[in-house]
């Protein structure tokens, strides 16, 4: 197992140039829509992916276009727009064990198509496994039946984030959870889920004293919660796992992302890294009220000076350090408008 420690990318989607290092704990992603947030949590999630099971040894470029589902497969339309002639796009991902991985392809002007490509370190990379999983926007256990073989007999419009996530959803549980940290989360999340997770044929059901809830019959939120019950269960997000989690709140009442941020910050302690994106004041200031001591915690900004600038970045551990806070920024003003407003009517 292992950490991402670093990731560099150059005239690739939204980013001219970025060059950003990472914590070995939480990494939480914060910007206006736009900034890439997603686009890093894929391309580090690629590069996990090719070190374990079927997809070891798989090019990262391979994994790219499948997970970014651009038109027709091009790898080229990854490349920053517009584009200018004689630029390369580049991406290298460094890990804590001293290897990195390194993509460059030049697209051509006319149709953004790849026309050369380079790859180097792939055999190294997947010497050493980097288990993962990427929890997308889109809660999809509801949807698995039937997803996963045709997803296998037809060419389907999914991003291959979505097959992922289900079929390690499907793994059998563990005999035993690794340690009583565990143990505890795992209560705690079946509380908050009223409940077990169960598997008859490719449909998962909530099972409590009230019956069995097929997930279709759950709320969005019920069943995020309950997905990360079932990781644990199954072993996927063990001591030196690394969970990417993209908008952790979305659909989630903002009473449950106490218990979300605690679990991360569990897991965490445990070994696991973690890449989140939010643009949820709660969940942001969560981490900082429940941050202890000995957790590691970095918070990246994604931004623009201006509308037309390419995305910059700053990180660091502090939350008041955020520069700029684009979800702070917004309630600030907020509460601001509400001071006025009461002192209008005075």
């Amino acid at each position: 197992m292992g950490k991402i420690t670093r990731l560099q990318l150059e005239n690739f989607t939204c980013f001219e140039k970025l060059d950003v290092e990472f914590s070995n704990g939480v990494n939480v992603l914060i910007g206006v829509n736009g900034t890439g947030k997603t686009h890093i949590l894929k391309v580090l999630y690629a590069a996990c992916a090719i070190t374990v099971g079927n997809e070891r040894g798989k090019f990262l470029s391979n994994k790219l276009c499948s997970i970014f589902n651009p038109f027709a497969g091009g790898l080229g339309r990854l490349a920053q727009r517009p584009i200018e002639k004689g630029h390369e796009t580049k991406i290298k991902i460094c890990r804590d064990n001293g290897l990195s991985l390194d993509v460059l392809f030049l697209p051509r002007s006319d149709d953004y198509y790849l026309k050369e490509h380079e790859e180097k370190g792939c055999p190294k990379w997947s010497e050493e496994l980097l288990e993962s999983i990427y929890i997308p926007v889109k809660e999809m256990l509801a949807h698995a039946p039937g997803f996963i073989s045709l997803n296998h007999k037809r060419e389907i419009s999914f991003e291959e984030v979505y097959v992922d996530v289900i079929t390690q959803a499907y793994l059998p549980k563990l005999r035993k959870l690794p340690n009583p940290e565990y143990e505890r989360i795992f209560r705690e999340l079946g509380n908050a889920i009223n409940g077990e997770v169960i598997l008859k044929g490719e449909h998962f059901f909530l099972k409590n004293e009230q019956g069995e809830f097929e997930f279709s019959l759950l709320a969005e939120g019920v069943r995020k919660l309950a997905l990360i019950w079932l990781l644990i269960q199954n072993g996927t997000l063990n001591p030196g796992s690394i969970l990417f989690w993209d908008e952790p709140e979305a659909n989630l009442n903002p009473s449950l992302l106490g218990l979300v941020v605690e679990t991360l910050l569990e897991l965490q302690r445990q070994g696991v890294q973690i890449f989140l994106t939010t643009h949820n004041y709660v969940l942001l200031k969560e981490f900082d009220l429940r941050k202890k001591a000995e957790d590691a915690i970095c918070y990246i900004s994604l931004f623009r000076e201006k509308d037309t600038d390419p995305v910059s970045s700053h990180s660091t551990d502090e939350y008041l350090a955020i520069n700029p806070n684009a979800i702070a920024g917004t309630f600030d003003d907020l509460y601001d408008r509400e001071i006025k407003r009461s002192l209008a009517g005075n």
